[in-house]
Formats: structure tokens, C-alpha cells, sequence
């Protein structure tokens, strides 16, 4: 996947300007850069959500994206909304089965999501993404209320995806560690520097 020459304008402020680069099958990108300055912005726009001001988006047809908002129905059971969004995403099953167990989220699938902690629907979002068996993950600030232990199922999970082709773009401001990963830093005077994997900032 990739972008050419993207430019994000919010509120009249330009936010950042001719951004280009590309991620091939297999990579991570990391999105770095102080608040305001466009990174969930940028994966508004490649997950098709948000419009740019100039410049195109290229992405695999099957694309998963995790936001701030886990988007869950505060009065269904767990597994009733795993299963909705199983439905809208085509996902198996077996493909649901596996991130349910995966993101320890088996034994909660008869609570109402309304009795479930900040840190178990963050996992239930990511578990969403894990079974869409979409090609391209855009996760933003995904380790949000995971304790240790769920980040590193998390971790396992990307590892997984990457291993079989699939492509990761996420934003954290924390030191998650998904193995080697290029980095593009955004500013807030509208501009981006891109890093190779292992290069840091």
C-alpha cells in the first residue's frame, strides 16, 4: 500500500503536505509526531474515511481499522457483537474463534459489553481486525488501556499478520515493539520525515 503526494487540511490549518511512501507486504510503518499534528488524521485517510485535501491512497481491498472508538452496543453480549461485525467483515468462524482466543476474550462472550473494562473492548476491537483476515491493519494508539499481558498478545498478533504478507500502519505513543518498522514523523509546520526500519528519531 501506499500514498503520492497526500495533503490534510482541518479547521483551515494545513496539517501536513505531499506525503508519499509506501509500505510493502510484510512491513510496518510506525506514525510518530506531537498531538495535532495529523496521525489519525492520516489513517483516516487511508482506511477510506476521510477525504484529502490532494494526493491518493493506494490499499488492499481488505483493510481493518481500530480508532479511539471500540464500537460496541453497550447492551448486546460480547460474542452477539463479535458476531455482527463478523457478518459486515465476512470473517469465518474459525477466523472468529481464533481472535477470540487469541485476545482472551473466550470467556467473556456471554457479558453484556457494558460490564467490560476500557482494557477487554480495546481487545475485543483488535480481535475485530485479527479475524477480518483483512490484508491491511491500521491501528491507532492501539496498546490504549492493554496491560502488559495484552500487549503482548497483541504483539504476537501483528507478528502473525506480518509473517503472512499482511501490512501494519499504526500510531502509538508508547514503545510498542512490532520488529522492524520504518517510521514517518509528522510536525506541526506540515511536514514528514521518513526513517527505514531501526532508525530512530
Amino acid at each position: 500500500m501506499g500514498v503520492e503526494g497526500l495533503a490534510a487540511v482541518r479547521g483551515g490549518r494545513l496539517l501536513f503536505d505531499e506525503l508519499s511512501f509506501k509500505v510493502a507486504p510484510g512491513g510496518c510503518l510506525r506514525v510518530a509526531g506531537p498531538n495535532g499534528a495529523g496521525k489519525s488524521t492520516l489513517l483516516r485517510m487511508i482506511a477510506g474515511l476521510l477525504a484529502p485535501a490532494a494526493g491518493r491512497v493506494t490499499r488492499p481491498a481488505r483493510t481493518a481499522y481500530v480508532g479511539h472508538e471500540n464500537a460496541l452496543k453497550l447492551d448486546s453480549r460480547l460474542g452477539t457483537e463479535l458476531l455482527f461485525w463478523a457478518g459486515i467483515d465476512g470473517a469465518s468462524a474459525d477466523a472468529l474463534a481464533t481472535a477470540a482466543e487469541r485476545f482472551a476474550l473466550t470467556p467473556l462472550l456471554d457479558l453484556p459489553c457494558r460490564l467490560l473494562s476500557n482494557g477487554q473492548r480495546r481487545r475485543t476491537a483488535l480481535a475485530r481486525a485479527a479475524a477480518s483476515c483483512a490484508d491491511l491493519w491500521l491501528l491507532d494508539e492501539p496498546e490504549a488501556g492493554l496491560d502488559l499481558a495484552s500487549t503482548a498478545r497483541l504483539a504476537a498478533a501483528v507478528a502473525e499478520h506480518r509473517a503472512g504478507g499482511g501490512i501494519v500502519v499504526f500510531v502509538s505513543h508508547g514503545t510498542l515493539d512490532f520488529g522492524p518498522a520504518a517510521e514517518i514523523a509528522l510536525d506541526s509546520c506540515a511536514d514528514a520525515t521518513m526513517l527505514e526500519p531501526g532508525v530512530n528519531n
